[in-house]
């Protein structure tokens, strides 16, 4: 393996498609949080565009070795990452020869995939998830994300799938190779029942933990309405909130207050959600959509019981008993109640050790890194603007290279 450095300056990264770090809701800004610090201490100089309503401070400031640089953007869910990235471009276009690559997250931000691409540095795109999947978006915004990808697709001299599920969607659609480069997950610390669990009049291993945004595509009102149905005195909590305060998110905190033994934390962070995770009984994740969910794999971290919608990305995670057929109430409220009566024994010996290795291998943030550390080196060398059938040639070969790559990294990790 081999850092970012080349023989005469480091590999320079300008970050496009998120909201920022640290301390940030969002799977994206979780996977960001984690990445690139870890590509900062490989030798890369990061330069990453945050939104300057979101972060810490609204001037530029450094986090774990990574430059954060605030921009304007309107705080509207519709307008904020398209014009977030278009303001993100110009600026990047007034030093054209400052960055060796531009990486974009998301396939919103992708709509300006063709100008970005035809710029003196590379493009790399992260596709998290087929966005125009999520309830939250009317048919305007559906379209323009299924622009966002197609043009992404073509655009892109690289692109990185989160999930196996996402890396053929984009071959069978598009006919392009992405790269596998999974979400990672950084294992909670094992936090006795402490503060947190006493201000919310939790006792430990009695509760249900969901995690994520107060958006529908979460699935959290399904949840709210199997509980209420379910046979159970454990309480539920629902860790999260809304960026944006809308008519979804004020009713479900209104349909919670109205449920005994529903307990809203509001976004939790560090400690406070690692003492969350740490005491459950079990995690529910409900959702109709999903990249490749961080909380999931986060609660497998804490050897946490799951039981996940059955769409494909969750089926990455989870074995076939942990799964519920999505959107099915019911089957959900009967799980819960089958579940706190007697919690089956879904971490038996195999399957703990099977998620462990999978952790420790497939979704280590170190390897992840280094994995992205070479498609970056990879793609450097690529040409500009080369013909179609040129790129899908050469797209072939390094997510070829990569998955072997992948394969060798994860089992010398296990052996180690």
């Amino acid at each position: 393996m081999q850092n970012c450095d080349t023989s005469s300056r480091k590999l320079r990264i300008a970050v496009l498609g998120l909201r920022g770090f640290p301390g940030v809701q969002g799977g994206i800004e979780r996977h960001c949080q984690e990445l690139y610090p870890r590509l900062a201490e490989l030798g890369c100089d990061i330069t990453l565009f945050a939104r300057k309503s979101y972060v810490p401070q609204p001037h530029p400031y450094t986090y774990k070795n990574v430059k954060i640089i605030p921009l304007w953007a309107p705080r509207m869910k519709n307008l904020e990452a398209i014009c977030h990235t278009a303001i993100g471009i110009f600026r990047l276009s007034k030093h054209p020869n400052d960055y060796d690559i531009l990486h974009i997250h998301g396939i919103g931000p992708s709509l300006l995939a063709y100008p970005a691409s035809h710029m003196n540095f590379r493009l790399v795109i992260t596709h998290h998830g087929p966005d125009y999947k999520r309830l939250k978006w009317g048919a305007f915004a559906k379209t323009m994300l299924r622009r966002g990808e197609r043009l992404g697709a073509k655009h892109a001299y690289l692109i990185i799938a989160v999930s196996k599920h996402i890396k053929t969607l984009l071959l069978d659609k598009y006919d392009s190779y992405a790269a596998y480069i999974p979400n990672g997950v950084t294992i909670p610390k094992a936090i006795p029942p402490g503060p947190v669990l006493s201000n919310f009049g939790l006792s430990p291993g009695r509760y249900f933990l969901a995690v994520g945004r107060l958006v529908p595509e979460k699935g959290f009102h399904d949840l709210l309405n199997a509980y209420e149905r379910s046979n159970t005195d454990w309480k539920l909590v629902i860790v999260g909130d809304a960026d944006h305060e809308d008519y979804y998110s004020k009713r479900l905190k209104k349909g919670a207050k109205n449920v005994d033994g529903v307990v809203m934390t509001g976004f939790q962070t560090g400690e406070a959600l690692a003492e969350l995770y740490s005491n459950a009984g079990l995690f529910v994740l409900p959702s109709y959509h999903e990249g490749l969910p961080i909380a999931g794999l986060e609660a497998m971290g804490c050897n946490l019981p799951i039981l996940l919608s059955d769409i494909p990305s969750n089926k990455e995670l989870a074995f076939r008993e942990e799964t519920f057929s999505v959107g099915d109430i019911e089957a959900l409220s009967q799980r819960l109640s089958a579940f706190s009566g007697n919690p089956p024994l879904f971490n038996s010996p195999h399957i703990l050790a099977e998620k462990r290795k999978r952790l420790e291998t497939e979704f280590n943030w170190d390897i992840i890194a280094k994995k992205t550390v070479d498609l970056y080196r990879a793609v450097v060398k690529m040409p500009h603007r080369m013909g179609t059938d040129s790129l899908r040639r050469l797209q072939r070969g390094i997510t070829a290279e990569l998955d072997l790559y992948g394969s060798a990294a994860e089992q010398k990790n296990e052996k180690d």
